[in-house]
């Protein structure tokens, strides 16, 4: 029984370590060496940075850059504003004003480039995450740096970005249009997706990573949390970075440190100074510090390589690496050592088939019921809380919660499992057939997602537990639950990661983890003898995980609701409508769109540029109010060679934040100039705008209130008209409107155009 006890206290304390080791417990002070990081000082600067929403074009994002350029002076560095206009491939175009300074190395060789954004999302972000936490990061660690007054030997170019909220804008014309940009040798990259948790490293390269990932295991942070797995994952996603300018247009290779956790507060009014998560913030300054000193000496003109590394952190021995070609002979000598442990276990009349066979009934089991269960779990909760899809990013407020409730509940389902189906006496039996589903998987992912054969280590321990329980009838279980310490090392912190990385919606992901962990445990767990009081044990915790969940399931001031509103109105046909994305009307939102709104048909036809392609869901006649229209004047309309040329310039009269514009997607393009910026052509057609799935054309930000200037080509006989929506973010303080805040336990729903007052304006170009 004390030994029973004491494995138990073993998995316990691995899957403890395997959390306390991602992050700083403690955070440094003020009064920390002048030569070294301090979050405490760190906090000073990022206190002035979110004072307000400061997205690209509006007061405070002026006056921010002031600030940031006023402290690298503080420095004694040199800065310059580099603006131009960008388009993304997104079709969104800026003019960022982006923020840069050079620190002089001894040698003429590549420069370290230290990169953040300080652009806020539009509108109601803080921007204290995202990214001022990689602002500051940067700006107390290249002071720490400077304390020193050591010349490093390569030059350090500090790029604080704009226009990467709206499409990597400002990392695009460093990038293609800076002198600069030929000196870089290598990125690192500070950025957030939350508020909050460890942050990850991933690397941008579109070669080899081994010489990287050698060089980041010699600059030895303190607390690396990386795995190749991450890496492959958010290649296949549809998230950038402004690093992914780096890679894609100069094929220059680079870190991101990004934190992922209380994800609920990305680009929404709850991303302020008092959020952000202090030991996180001492995280980004424990990676920046040891790589700045490491890479600012290095040779840079060596991190190319044509190896891949794979690589994982365990606590202790922090980043394990080892190369791509080693995946298939480990995976090989596990196949066979496999092999020779069942001719071995069979030989000793340790294992017999019927108690093998028996033992794929249980793991089976558990692997698809608690699938199954979580998968459509959660789908029955996003029934019975129908206020979860307001929250577009998909993690809701309680979502580390529901984590817990299903990890519990998938729990019970294997320990009941194991004790209906109990099988044989000997529990090696039973061990055999999670280790042939875990060898499966390493097969799979050899084929189809390399960066995660590192699943391969759990594996071989798994195969030593197996050949002690082949050689002892009892075996010591305090081993046994050593042995399992690498598979809860390794995998344990998946079962978070990847419902916070990626959504709830992948809940399923997690119990699946839940089962193979369990599976590889059943060499401890096996020789329980009361399964059935486990089960029990792990359901009433999961239950009371989900009661807690209701009990927070309501929004509050803590928690607040995402709304919107906006007022559009129609200049052709002088009318206007109340709009909203929200699927649930509140008190706020039915003031205006009452309890029996319109669904939004006509305006929904034109999809708005927006993170997650959201469409208005309902609209209500409104009042129609005296708001200015844009000038728009077609200076220049002619047939050259065959085609049509037209030039139209879009001057907004009330200071825009933001255009929109449309045409029928059947309506052809042979070329498009925005503001200077030509769009980019379809090789195929000689086109441009071919792939659009709707209307939309694109999106232009405002800054100093500039205008916009089109001029394009489209074949003499096509009828065109295009639609012009101009936005300003004023809804709730325009003298025109008498609009009352939103309650306390509501914020603007973040990723679309919200709190708007929109004007559609249809320009035709007759024939």
């Amino acid at each position: 029984m004390f030994k029973k006890i004491i494995a138990i206290l073993i998995i316990c304390l691995a899957i403890y370590c395997s959390f306390d080791a991602l992050l700083p417990n403690t955070i440094s002070t003020i009064d920390a060496p002048e030569t070294s990081f301090s979050t405490q000082r760190a906090l000073i600067q990022l206190k002035e940075i979110s004072k307000k929403p400061h997205f690209l074009g509006n007061q405070a994002h002026q006056e921010v850059r002031d600030y940031i350029v006023k402290e690298l002076e503080k420095l004694g560095l040199e800065t310059q504003i580099q603006e131009d206009y960008s388009m993304s491939q997104w079709g969104n175009l800026s003019k960022p004003k982006n923020i840069l300074a050079r620190i002089k190395g001894r040698d003429n060789s590549k420069a370290l480039l230290l990169l953040s954004h300080y652009d806020s999302n539009p509108h109601s972000s803080f921007g204290a995450s995202d990214a001022g936490s990689g602002v500051v990061t940067i700006l107390e660690g290249v002071r720490a740096f400077l304390a020193e007054n050591k010349t490093p030997k390569n030059d350090i170019i500090i790029l604080i970005s704009d226009g990467e909220e709206l499409g990597l804008n400002g990392a695009d014309i460093f990038v293609n249009k800076h002198p600069w940009s030929k000196d870089v040798g290598l990125v690192l990259n500070f950025e957030a997706r939350g508020s909050g948790g460890p942050s990850y490293m991933l690397i941008e390269t579109n070669q080899g990573n081994a010489n990287l990932m050698k060089a980041f295991v010699k600059a030895n942070p303190k607390y690396p949390v990386a795995n190749s797995l991450a890496y492959s994952i958010y290649k296949m996603l549809p998230n950038d970075t402004d690093l992914t300018r780096f890679r894609a247009d100069k094929d220059i290779d680079g870190f991101n440190f990004a934190f992922i956790d209380d994800h609920f507060d990305y680009h929404t009014a709850l991303d302020t100074y008092e959020r952000l998560d202090r030991n996180t913030l001492e995280h980004q300054g424990s990676y920046l510090m040891p790589l700045l000193h490491h890479f600012s000496n290095a040779n840079l003109n060596n991190v190319k390589s044509t190896e891949d590394y794979m690589y994982f952190n365990v606590p202790f021995f922090k980043t394990i690496i080892y190369p791509f070609s080693w995946i298939w002979p480990m995976l090989i000598l596990a196949i066979i050592g496999f092999i020779g442990l069942l001719i071995y276990g069979f030989k000793e009349k340790s294992l017999n088939a019927k108690d093998i066979l028996k033992g794929f009934i249980p793991f089976s089991l558990s692997l698809v019921v608690g699938g199954l269960f979580t998968f459509f779990g959660w789908e029955i909760l996003k029934f019975l809380y129908p206020q979860y899809q307001e929250m577009l990013h998909g993690f809701t407020y309680n979502g580390h919660t529901y984590i817990a409730a299903f990890t519990c509940l998938t729990l019970a389902i294997c320990f009941y499992s194991y004790h209906v189906f109990k099988g044989s006496e000997k529990p090696v039996n039973l061990l055999i057939a999670p280790i042939v589903f875990w060898l499966l998987i390493c097969v799979i992912v050899a084929l189809q997602l390399e960066g995660a054969s590192f699943f391969i280590i759990p594996v071989y321990f798994g195969l030593l537990s197996l050949f002690l329980m082949i050689r002892q009838q009892k075996p010591s279980l305090i081993l046994l639950a050593l042995l399992a310490i690498p598979v809860l090392f390794i995998i344990s912190p998946l079962v978070k990661m990847f419902p916070v990385g990626l959504g709830l919606k992948i809940l399923f992901a997690s119990a699946i983890f839940v089962v193979l962990i369990f599976g590889l445990l059943v060499s401890v767990f096996g020789f329980l003898k009361h399964k059935k009081r486990w089960s029990y044990f792990f359901l009433v915790f999961g239950i009371g995980f989900l009661i807690t969940a209701h009990f927070n399931s309501k929004f509050t001031k803590d928690t607040p609701k995402p709304n919107s509103l906006l007022y559009v109105l129609d200049t052709n046909e002088n009318t206007a409508v109340w709009a909203t994305y929200d699927d649930i009307l509140d008190t706020w939102t039915e003031s205006f769109l009452t309890d029996n709104p319109d669904r939004a048909t006509a305006l929904s036809k034109n999809t708005i540029g927006s993170k997650y392609k959201s469409s208005f869901t309902f609209t209500k006649n409104a009042a129609v109010k005296d708001i200015a229209k844009p000038k728009i004047e077609i200076s220049h309309d002619t047939i050259i060679n065959g085609e049509r040329k037209v030039a139209i310039c879009v001057t907004s009269r009330r200071n825009a934040a933001r255009f929109e514009i449309f045409s029928d997607s059947t309506n052809v393009f042979n070329s498009f100039t925005i503001n200077g910026v030509s769009a980019k052509k379809d090789e195929a057609t000689g086109t441009v705008f071919r792939e659009r799935l709707n209307n939309r054309l694109f999106s232009y930000y405002v800054a100093d209130n500039e205008p916009l200037d089109m001029i394009f080509t489209i074949p003499v006989s096509q009828k065109t008209s295009i639609q012009v929506y101009e936005a300003t973010y004023d809804l709730l303080k325009n003298e025109a409107f008498t609009i009352s805040p939103r309650e306390e336990n509501m914020i603007p729903k973040p990723f679309i155009l919200n709190d708007a007052i929109v004007t559609k304006t249809k320009v035709t170009l007759n024939n």
